[in-house]
């Protein structure tokens, strides 16, 4: 399993600095993308996506768009760095936004919210690079990890595994040395966010969950 890290709580003014414990490691950057509608927070833009991966230019950049509308957005990530884009069912136009990303040259996710039936991405587990279950209500960090999460992640393993399909599962929020443990048999990747930018030491706690998830690898 892969460390997905958040830089939402991260100090973004200096990230830069933030991220020098990333530079030269193949990590994975979880980009929160919110537009204050469809959640009601609004977060950075791609400017901070940009300098993240100038940062770090052998990250991958996983952009995560909380916004309705996302389509009108997948040039301007593209643009900034982006090499996964994640939009969410609960928007429209869904196997467009699909197509339209695999256009662009970029994997394209699928996350859904806490309350949506993950059964209902079956016709499109196909054609998405990766699955993004949210385990706790989108929009803000911190939250606690929502159990009725795991089923979704382990219907997730066990449709792709009999389906004989490439997804990748990843799952965000709430996720710590604590959790992980639940949701690892299932999941390739885990969002950390807070569990790790709010740590008092950052640096040391950033390298304790990229060995512990590697382990799963």
């Amino acid at each position: 399993m892969f460390l997905d890290l958040s830089i939402l709580n991260a100090d973004l003014d200096n990230i830069e600095s933030f991220l020098k414990p990333v530079i030269g490691i193949n990590a994975v950057l979880h980009m929160d993308i919110m537009d204050g509608v469809f959640v009601k927070q609004t977060s950075f833009d791609e400017t901070i996506v940009k300098r993240s991966k100038d940062a770090s230019p052998t990250s991958v950049i996983d952009v995560h768009l909380m916004c309705v509308n996302p389509e009108k957005l997948f040039v301007k990530y593209k643009e900034a760095g982006a090499d996964y884009i994640t939009f969410h069912y609960e928007t429209s136009n869904i196997k467009e936004n699909i197509d339209r990303i695999h256009e662009l040259g970029l994997k394209a996710g699928l996350s859904i919210n806490p309350d949506t039936d993950v059964e209902v991405l079956v016709p499109y587990l196909k054609d998405v690079d990766m699955v993004l279950v949210m385990s706790v209500y989108p929009g803000l960090g911190g939250q606690s990890f929502m159990p009725n999460s795991i089923e979704k992640v382990k219907f997730l393993r066990e449709y792709k595994e009999k389906n004989d399909l490439h997804y990748l599962i990843n799952i965000d929020g709430g996720i710590n040395m604590n959790t992980y443990q639940f949701i690892k048999p299932y999941c390739d990747l885990a969002v950390v966010g807070s569990a790790i930018t709010k740590s008092n030491e950052y640096v040391k706690t950033f390298y304790d969950y990229l060995i512990a998830f590697n382990k799963e690898n």
